[in-house]
């Protein structure tokens, strides 16, 4: 059941997040700083003043580049602070009429640093004690010789008692609670909604919501599907209580009583275009909330996540590409969960280290989500069972994809291909960047440079290949009438984006001036099929790539401009890059159908994506391929992400592992970087190393940028002038590394069945399988495939070894079958350069398969069957099997499904699930890690079988010819 009480503010400022097993420590009250402020003398001289001016500047820029330097490094790795206690008397707020007193200076000096609450969050201003006291808000100056981990600490700071909204009813529901809060003094931002209602939702035993919204004006709401409960959860692993003065809402676990959600730690704000919650955190070990540069484990050292798509290469402390406004945390003890803001306007998302966090958002509701978990996985899975699980991936997509922006011509991509061939390196997809396009004209290709372009893509299909073409959103509008379909029939239909006059948004990209298609609108997707109809009669293309669809613009806004009003100039604008909504994008204020692009900026490549991936189904009846760079919640349903415009820079290898990380965990497993780096010029060593990782990214694409170095593992001069890029050695290491790759297959493809199915991870964190050991969580140079393979890539130049961190166990060496048993330590491997280092996990049994330079071939090939048994004989695996192409094969029944057990020196076969292209599939062989003792004899459906037996404890059978389709036993005594 769900406890339910009102309560004083006294009784929910807790004390901090406990568990019996973990007492955390107490707050440290640090003694005040002295102002930075002089005393007002009597009399000042000109001089005087310039130099009290030009110190308090310089202090004021001296505070704010430390503080910026140490945003960058690690969390500390103290235990939480514990949130403050209420000021004595402080929960009331004035009464109407009654002039708000500023608070003391006794009441102020009293909240802890680590728990002081930004009231002046606005960038490019001088907070001054004026401005500070006139939003009735604390002010201490950060002092110069305070710690450097307070540098961040905000100089204006909500007080305790500071007005809010109070819980004025509270009423049972059928599936939880609804409220009413209402609000007696205003607050410093325009337009205060003075009476709001709650909801709360008992959705599943794992999953609560909280709604917080204006129930007399109807405010934006995101969207996308979202399931709806229809009875309350009744055995909840929450428990929900509220306060009524201050409002506040506290969500503990029951088992543990660890506090997930306090909202008492600050006021809430809910004006018509500045919404912020605060909340307590259990932990200082939080993930997710994309798109961001960083490391997977998050700073909680005041550290600002800004969201709003916006096209910008890759930088720290920057919004990128998406928007992604949910977060996992890791308790002590080592649960997991999760919250979700349902919320696409522009947001800051603020962290600090009492631990605590801050949504701040400038439009819609508060529709906050909170999974129980326990476990990360299935926080992750709880997650996606609102914004909806992965799509699966056509077979074709887990090969080796190959791009430039720069092949120059349809002859010099076709060499490129032909050459890949000519070496036997796996490729499955070649890509062609904008040069493809007739003065960058979406839907058309160059006449004369790129004229044997059809040709080409029957070329790569008759060997198995496919191709993938880019599309950016933007459609030209000056060409002459009649001569560009796409344009006028756009325009007839009145499927573009509108300015706030209703006319027709003007911005510019590759192509000039253009206009941008309103993806919000069904007609739009229609417009959208028949164009890609049109063109696929001319280029069989068979995937899309959906590029600058944030949406990006070269001008800010429109080409005339925005008006000035509240959507472009907000009362408030987050930390987001280039300072205004608008910059590199479209006018806040302009028209789509169905609301404004304040609200849908951040959805459109979403929007795009869910477009695109209907009509790929509709023009191929097929599973679709969409790559798309802007993403969204829910995305993973419609498309994968590549993680953008990189430079080939060994610190963009390291950084493409969090990201692939985090958007696992953000329910978009089809995620990989441009291999070697998009910008800049590789080396040779740097680009062998980034593909050996990235034959690890569960999207796999070599892509660079016009007129740099080819970065291809052929590396054909006639395309890049000069000698190759690569020599023999780099050349075969990568090449069997990506051969490699094409024998995981069938491992990677029942993967992502499992993400698809279950809103599994692919690319995994340690901290997944390891949740009890609290080295895994900031482990982010090294992640799993699944629960049981093991990669620990090189990332540094100029070495030839590498450090990784084994947890607890038993591990094997992927090609050796050697073992290693680690208490949990770090262990230095060998690492050339011709090497990267993978490792088993005990109780696996891994299908591999005899690779070839083509999925589409490799796929039919013999199974090698891998088994890491456990110290008492055991492993279990499974394998999913379909024809790699038809859509929705699982739900329709047109699948095959295989387990394989291991115990007592026996491996079983199961077919749960049967399926015709089982019966086309061979296990040839099959290798044991870990027999410990030399067998006699080893039977296979009780005959006899040819066996071999090293003295690393690795048992072989071979020759086995084995059909898939049927259940067999292997045993050994």
């Amino acid at each position: 059941m769900v406890s339910y009480k009102l309560l004083t503010p006294e009784d929910v400022y807790f004390s901090g997040p406990t568990s019996a097993e973990e007492p955390l420590e107490e707050a440290v009250e640090d003694k005040p700083p002295e102002s930075l402020l002089l005393e007002k003398k009597s009399i000042c001289s000109t001089t005087t003043g310039f130099i009290t001016l030009g110190t308090f500047l310089l202090v004021v820029c001296g505070v704010w580049l430390i503080g910026t330097i140490f945003w960058l490094q690690a969390p500390t790795s103290q235990l939480p602070h514990r949130p403050p206690p209420p000021a004595k008397g402080s929960g009331l707020a004035p009464g109407p009429g009654q002039q708000l007193a500023a608070p003391s200076p006794e009441t102020c000096s009293a909240v802890p640093p680590a728990w002081r609450f930004d009231c002046y969050p606005e960038r490019g201003v001088v907070v001054t004690r004026e401005l500070c006291e006139v939003r009735n808000c604390c002010f201490i100056p950060a002092s110069t010789q305070a710690p450097p981990a307070k540098n961040g600490v905000p100089w204006c700071f909500y007080p305790p008692g500071f007005p809010t909204y109070t819980l004025d009813t509270l009423n049972d529901t059928d599936l939880g609670y609804t409220g009413k809060l209402t609000k007696k003094e205003k607050t410093y931002y325009p337009k205060d909604i003075e009476t709001l209602q709650m909801d709360v939702y008992f959705e599943t035993d794992s999953r609560l919501r909280v709604k917080v919204t204006d129930p007399s004006t109807p405010r934006f709401e995101v969207p996308i599907s979202v399931p709806n409960a229809t009875k309350k959860a009744s055995s909840p692993l929450y428990t929900v209580e509220f306060s009524t003065i201050p409002f506040g809402l506290v969500v503990k676990r029951t088992s543990t009583s660890t506090v997930l959600i306090n909202t008492t730690v600050a006021p809430l704000f809910f004006a018509d275009q500045f919404l912020q919650v605060s909340t307590s955190l259990p932990t200082q070990y939080v993930y997710g909330l994309g798109e961001h540069r960083s490391s997977f484990l998050h700073n909680v050292e005041w550290n600002t996540l800004s969201m709003w798509a916006r096209d910008v290469p890759p930088m720290e402390l920057t919004n990128l590409y998406g928007v992604h406004p949910f977060y996992l945390g890791m308790e002590p003890g080592g649960s997991a969960h999760g919250v979700f803001l349902l919320n696409s306007n522009a947001m800051d998302v603020v962290l600090q280290p009492g631990p605590a966090l801050t949504w701040r958002t400038i439009g819609g509701i508060l529709d906050l989500y909170v999974f129980l978990g326990p476990d990360p996985s299935s926080v992750v899975q709880q997650y996606l069972e609102v914004v909806g699980f992965p799509a699966m991936p056509i077979y074709w997509a887990l090969g080796y994809h190959l791009c430039r922006w720069g092949y120059k011509s349809s002859n010099g991509t076709w060499d490129v291909v032909k050459e890949m061939r000519n070496y036997g390196i796996p490729q499955d997809v070649q890509w062609n960047d904008i040069d493809y396009m007739d003065r960058s004209l979406d839907f058309t290709f160059d006449p004369q440079q790129f004229s044997t372009l059809p040709d080409m893509v029957k070329d790569l299909h008759s060997h198995g290949q496919r191709y993938v073409m880019i599309l950016d959103p933007g459609i030209s509008s000056t060409q002459d009438p009649g001569t560009y379909w796409p344009y006028d029939e756009g325009l007839k239909r009145g499927i573009f984006i509108n300015d706030s006059n209703g006319q027709t948004l003007i911005g510019k990209v590759w192509p000039g001036l253009t206009a941008f298609p309103d993806f919000s609108d069904h007609d739009t997707h229609e417009w959208w099929f028949e164009n890609l109809q049109r063109y696929h009669a001319k280029v069989a293309f068979d995937g899309l790539w959906i590029d600058m669809n944030e949406p990006s613009n070269f001008v800010d806004g429109s080409l005339n401009g925005c008006p000035s009003n509240d959507l472009e100039n907000p009362p408030y604008t987050p930390g987001i890059f280039g300072g205004t909504l608008r910059s590199k994008t479209l006018c806040a204020s302009a028209l789509h159908k169905t609301s404004v692009h304040y609200n849908l900026h951040s959805m459109y490549g979403l929007m795009e994506a869910k477009a695109s991936s209907s009509a790929l189904k509709k023009i191929l009846g097929k599973r679709p391929f969409v790559i798309s760079r802007s993403s969204f919640p829910s995305q993973g349903r419609y498309s994968g992400h590549w993680l953008g415009d990189n430079r080939s820079q060994w610190k963009d290898l390291y950084t493409s592992i969090p990201g692939m990380l985090t958007f696992n965990i953000l329910g978009i497993p089809l995620v990989g970087a441009d291999i070697c780096g998009f910008g800049g010029t590789t080396t040779e060593e740097l680009c062998v190393r980034w593909t050996q990782l990235g034959a690890f990214y569960p999207f796999t694409r070599n892509h660079n940028s016009i007129d740099e170095k080819v970065t291809n593992p052929a590396s054909l001069p006639a395309v890049c002038p000069g000698p190759p890029a690569f020599s023999p050695r780099a050349r075969t290491a990568m090449k069997d590394v990506l051969l490699l790759r094409y024998s995981l297959f069938p491992f990677l493809y029942t993967l992502f069945h499992h993400a698809h199915l279950e809103g599994h991870t692919v690319a995994r964190p340690l901290l997944f399988e390891f949740p009890d050991d609290s080295k895994t969580y900031s482990i982010d140079r090294q992640f799993l495939w699944g629960k049981s393979l093991l990669v620990t890539p090189v990332l540094d130049p100029g070495v030839d070894f590498v450090i990784g961190y084994f947890p607890k166990g038993l591990w094997y060496d992927f090609y050796t079958g050697n073992s290693m048993r680690s208490s949990g330590e770090d262990v230095k491997l060998q690492a050339p350069l011709d090497k990267i280092n993978i490792h088993l996990r005990e109780g696996a049994v891994i299908p591999t398969q005899r690779p070839n330079i083509t999925l589409w071939v490799s796929s039919g090939q013999p199974l090698h069957l891998i088994s890491t048994l456990t110290d008492d004989g055991t492993a279990e695996g499974d394998l999913f099997w379909d024809d790699g192409e038809s859509i929705d094969t699982y739900e329709t029944n047109q699948y095959a499904y295989i387990m394989f057990r291991v115990a007592k020196n026996t491996m079983t076969s199961e077919v749960l699930h049967d399926n015709v292209e089982a019966t086309y599939i061979t296990v040839e062989t099959v290798s044991f890690y870990g027999v410990k003792k030399e067998p006699s004899n080893v039977t296979v459906n009780s005959h006899d079988a040819a066996f071999t037996y090293k003295s690393n404890q690795v048992l072989t059978v071979t020759d086995l010819g084995l059909n898939l389709s049927q259940n067999f036993t292997i045993s050994w005594a």
